[in-house]
């Protein structure tokens, strides 16, 4: 596809408004510069200083951004051309932005700005995949019938896998597995028996033994390198299940396994590792969804965030030849894996941006509901009182970890959702290895994401012809 001639229709520069200015969107504010089709004149983050920060970081001159604490600053400033700077949505809520990206992370500020946007008939790109994966469904059907798009952003896996997902179905493929591989490649050091992921080295000798797998069974093969590499590193993301429960609610997959196989893994291996069990793989059936760790050696190309799909092979002369020309074919030859091995951050969202606010056209599709929940599972006993609080750079939440189970409405006694009890208190106690419903924490009557899941919930209910 000619990417010019695709948008030939987009003759105007799209204003858009950033709402949170981390990395993330710093890489958007950067792009937009270059970008011929896509403004971005406004950011808001918790000040206006750390806005206008992300402005002079992503290289705007600094007398041309404005740090505004009005609704007349902000318009006065806008005339003028600058860069608005502001700590509240409310303040440029009236500037004639078309799309809003929404990037804080933060679930209940993603749903609150994610419905001033919709209410005010703005597109939304919804970066914040902790607020999609309890209502993105919900958003984007009221978006929908706002007559407006909620989109997730190319630069993020979740998008980039229901393209090539998506892509692989309509060309006539059929997928066993879709996933990613965890964010950060785990490299071996073979001289010294080294490994390092994400800047953490650990001696890990025992990891050469089992770098290939000769003759042995791949899945076997797989699990040992589970048990070292699992002795220094953690082997469960709470992201990386997050981003595929978008996938799952987009494209109506399933997870193989609610907590994932994830098995540590070397490119050449995918096609034989996602296969259903019946040829030797860890699937037991279609259409399934799960995450790889990506081993390899210091001079190998990265896969850290990349995205794949594994397909049947159903034409063994067609696939002998692409075997021949490189393409990761299974030792059978009946799958063979397709990927992306990158993702660009700010740097690719302008495609989203265009497809949501030039063409009127969704990343998720047309059939994005609830399909799946990432619910949360205590690692330990929790005593009642624990604060489930969430942090660091991959806003996870100590002694919790995440499921993907079919979806259902909230109740009291059901699992909850991951990232609605996020930042709450327990009122009774959790035990390890149970789920965390909902009754089992307190959630302040105010708490706009519980509304908008609440809604969410019966929203589909009445579409189903159900009731919650």
């Amino acid at each position: 596809m000619n990417f010019h001639a695709h948008y030939a229709g987009v003759t105007e520069p799209v204003e858009t408004c950033l709402v949170g200015s981390g990395s993330f969107g710093r890489s958007y504010l950067a792009q937009s510069r270059r970008t011929r089709l896509v403004n971005a004149r406004i950011a808001i983050d918790v000040t206006a200083e750390a806005a206008g920060r992300a402005f002079a970081a992503a290289g705007f001159e600094p007398n041309g951004i404005a740090l505004c604490e009005t609704h007349a600053e902000a318009k006065a400033a806008w005339n003028m051309g600058r860069c608005i700077a502001a700590a509240s949505l409310d303040i440029v809520m009236d500037l004639p932005f078309a799309l809003l990206v929404e990037a804080t992370g933060s679930p209940e500020a993603a749903t609150r700005h994610s419905l001033a946007a919709i209410d005010a008939r703005r597109h939304v790109a919804l970066v914040s995949k902790e607020a999609d994966s309890v209502v993105g469904p919900g958003l984007a059907r009221l978006a929908r019938d706002q007559g407006v798009v909620v989109t997730p952003v190319d630069g993020d896996q979740p998008s980039l896998l229901i393209a090539l997902a998506s892509w692989a179905e309509v060309i006539g493929l059929e997928i066993i597995a879709a996933g990613k591989s965890s964010e950060y490649d785990f490299v071996l050091d073979a001289a010294t028996g080294n490994v390092t992921c994400n800047g953490v080295t650990h001696p890990l000798p025992a990891l050469r033994d089992c770098w290939l797998p000769g003759s042995r069974s791949i899945v076997a093969n797989a699990s040992e390198r589970a048990r070292i590499l699992g002795e220094a590193f953690p082997l469960r993301a709470v992201p990386d299940l997050c981003e595929m429960t978008l996938v799952a609610n987009a494209l109506g997959f399933c997870a193989d396994a609610a907590g994932f196989h994830a098995p540590p893994a070397r490119v050449p291996e995918l096609a034989d590792l996602f296969a259903e069990r019946s040829a030797g793989g860890l699937m037991s059936g279609t259409r399934r969804i799960d995450v790889f760790h990506h081993l390899r050696l210091a001079d190998e190309a990265s896969f850290a965030g990349g995205v794949f799909i594994v397909v049947r092979c159903d034409n063994d002369e067609t696939w002998q030849m692409l075997a021949g020309k490189g393409h990761v074919v299974s030792r059978s030859g009946k799958t063979a894996a397709l990927y992306l091995p990158r993702h660009l951050l700010g740097v690719e969202v302008a495609t989203s941006i265009l497809d949501a606010a030039g063409l009127g056209r969704s990343g998720y599709g047309d059939d994005y509901r609830p399909r799946q929940d990432l619910v949360a599972v205590a690692q330990r006993d929790l005593a009642a009182g624990t604060v489930l609080a969430m942090g660091g750079h991959h806003h996870s939440i100590d002694g919790v970890g995440a499921e993907i189970r079919p979806a259902k409405p909230l109740a009291a006694d059901r699992p909850a959702p991951f990232y609605l009890v996020a930042d709450r208190p327990l009122v009774r106690p959790v035990k390890a290895g149970e789920a965390i419903r909902l009754g089992d924490v307190a959630i302040p009557g105010d708490s706009g994401l519980l509304a908008m899941r609440q809604r969410q919930d019966a929203l589909f209910a009445a579409e189903n012809g159900a009731s919650v």
